[in-house]
């Protein structure tokens, strides 16, 4: 009997996954059939949701993407009742091969961490087990003493991959060090940065790889007690954990005795309130905590005195779904990807104007040209690459003549920007890099918890002054005051959020200097998004009088009879640009 599985995740869900679901489901009772349909997590390939996996018992696979409830029943009259005549209408296959084809995203990766993601039942512990989970957990309890843990860990050179690239096994070593009568090892899963979605795929395809992790360091450090705090607009990444966790309890993963090691280890969701600046360690201590998200001042570091004043050990998503494959198959195993400096894999969300967004894995040590054109297929637009944001808001802006940067925490970190947690979003030629700037520096103001002045207060005058650049209203001498006040911030500001906020507009001013100039001296944005900075018109010669734009423009702006040529009012006109996108004849231009 083959078996249909239906991708779930947040992606699939949201591109309609679950109607695609229900209509399988009617046609298998209409058929009065025991249809199996199974769930997985995201695969990575976001842009091809919704998704149908098709199961033989020869274990052949078969998977469909961009399929809607016509093409579901097309799938399931060809691979459930055996017809032959629905061939065309089914969806297309993404198990293509060649140049340019749906399997060429896959081809160029390399899957660790995203190993079990959309290849199993994420609610399923028998699932992960079937695929070799707990594995690494059965070897550290069963053979190897917490300091050849924390060995084996350090000597994969696996780093931090929430940003700051501190080696995981010395930050495990210093929490080891400090004796108490409790310990706590944290998951940081507080994703917040625009564009990225790695921790929250992760959690919602293999929930059972982070618990592993958590597990495995906690007995590595002696903390007996673990956290995973992901923030509640995840609720079903959540949903997923908690189902994981009490799967882990009855299994003997997690609770008395694991294993029958001795170890015991307990493990609590706790739910954030979406403040990006508790991404920051001692922030999500204090929100665990019960108080304000806000960082404190360090030392003492959280390895010494963190959760209610115990030794603690903080790791993001990513790094805790790297230890159990690190344990399972050895340091030199996973210290064989990446570079000399930088092992292992990286999982990036490939987001913007991207043609094939979504979630890639790939050994450290690929360039961003590779990723953006190899896997990701390129701008959707056609249009040139101008360039691309790393580091989330915290990153910075790597231009085009730099896409073959090879990614790794050294090479990034040259050319302003970070690795971070693995956002890279995708710009084209209609970008305005001041406006990109600006908009990244309104998310971390808004953002910034107020504790530290350089951060709240030196980037409200940063955001101010863009403001007014992409208004029209720059002066000379206001590129200096944000590079003046980016360096002030940087040096001063009291935590992470406060010291990476100027990335995005230092590396702007550094690469993209003549469009700062542009606002200022000539009043004009290069690539015409700023709207104080434009007007639409209409050039007489093109239109057609047809009044497709008259009537779309929500404002009546646009004057004009029919088969006449038409004008734009300019004093009731919001710029929207509405016009411009319904014209079939190219007659409104930005000017």
């Amino acid at each position: 009997m083959r078996e249909l599985i239906i991708g779930l995740g947040s992606c699939g869900i949201a591109a309609g996954g679950l109607t695609v679901k229900e209509t399988l489901q009617t046609l298998g009772k209409e058929a009065s059939l025991d249809l199996s349909i199974g769930e997985t997590g995201c695969m990575g390939m976001c842009y091809a949701e919704p998704m149908v996996e098709v199961r033989a018992d020869d274990g052949s696979r078969t998977i469909y993407g961009w399929v809607d409830a016509a093409q579901a029943k097309a799938i399931f009259e060809r691979h459930i009742l055996g017809s032959k005549e629905t061939d065309a209408q089914c969806a297309p296959l993404l198990t293509s091969t060649g140049a340019g084809s749906e399997q060429g995203f896959l081809d160029r990766q390399v899957r660790l961490v995203l190993a079990r993601c959309g290849a199993i039942d994420p609610e399923s512990i028998d699932a992960a087990i079937g695929m070799a989970a707990y594995e690494g957990l059965k070897r550290a309890l069963g053979a190897m003493s917490p300091p050849e843990v924390i060995a084996e860990v350090i000597a994969s050179g696996v780093k931090g991959r929430g940003g700051a690239g501190f080696s995981t096994g010395l930050k495990w070593k210093f929490a080891a060090g400090y004796e108490a009568d409790q310990k706590y090892i944290i998951c940081n899963a507080d994703e917040g940065d625009p564009g990225a979605f790695m921790d929250r795929s992760i959690l919602e395809g293999d929930p059972h790889s982070v618990i592993e992790g958590l597990i495995i360091g906690g007995y590595a450090i002696g903390a007996t007690k673990g956290y995973i705090y992901a923030r509640a607009e995840y609720p079903i990444a959540i949903r997923r954990l908690k189902i994981a966790i009490r799967q882990a309890e009855v299994r003997g993963f997690l609770g008395k005795d694991i294993l029958g090691s001795g170890f015991d280890f307990t493990l609590t969701v706790k739910e954030g309130a979406g403040a990006f600046v508790c991404g920051e360690e001692t922030a999500l201590i204090e929100s665990i905590e019960g108080k304000r998200g806000m960082p404190r001042i360090r030392p003492p570091f959280p390895a010494e005195r963190g959760l209610f004043d115990k030794p603690s050990n903080i790791n993001n998503v990513e790094t805790l779904a790297n230890i159990g494959w690190i344990l399972r198959n050895g340091a030199s195993a996973f210290a064989a990807y990446g570079t000399d400096e930088s092992h292992g894999t990286k999982v990036f969300a490939l987001a913007g104007k991207v043609k094939k967004g979504g979630l890639v894995e790939i050994p450290i040590g690929m360039t961003i040209r590779d990723v953006v054109y190899e896997i990701g297929g390129g701008t959707v637009s056609g249009k040139p690459l101008k360039a691309v944001q790393m580091g989330g808001p915290s990153g910075g802006c790597i231009p085009a003549e730099l896409m073959d940067t090879v990614i790794d925490y050294k090479s990034l970190a040259e050319t302003g920007a970070i690795m971070g947690s693995g956002g890279m979003v995708v710009m084209d030629a209609d970008n305005c890099m001041v406006d990109i700037a600006r908009y990244f520096l309104q998310f971390t103001q808004s953002e910034s918890c107020g504790k530290c002045t350089f951060c709240k207060i030196g980037t409200m005058r940063m955001l101010e002054l863009l403001e007014r650049i992409t208004e029209g209203k720059g002066i000379e001498g206001d590129v200096e005051q944000l590079e003046y006040l980016s360096h002030q911030i940087k040096t001063n500001a009291l935590c992470g959020l406060g010291q990476t906020a100027p990335n995005p507009v230092l590396t702007t001013i550094r690469y993209f200097r003549d469009e700062y100039d542009a606002h200022i001296r000539e009043k004009k944005c290069l690539t015409g998004q700023c709207k104080a900075l434009i007007r639409f018109a209409i050039v007489p010669d093109k239109c057609v009088g047809c009044t497709v734009c008259a009537k779309k423009c929500p404002v009546n702006a646009i004057l004009g009879g029919s088969k006449a040529p038409h004008m734009i009012d300019q004093n009731v006109c919001t710029k929207c640009g509405i016009c411009k996108s319904v014209c079939k004849f190219d007659a409104v231009v930005v000017e």
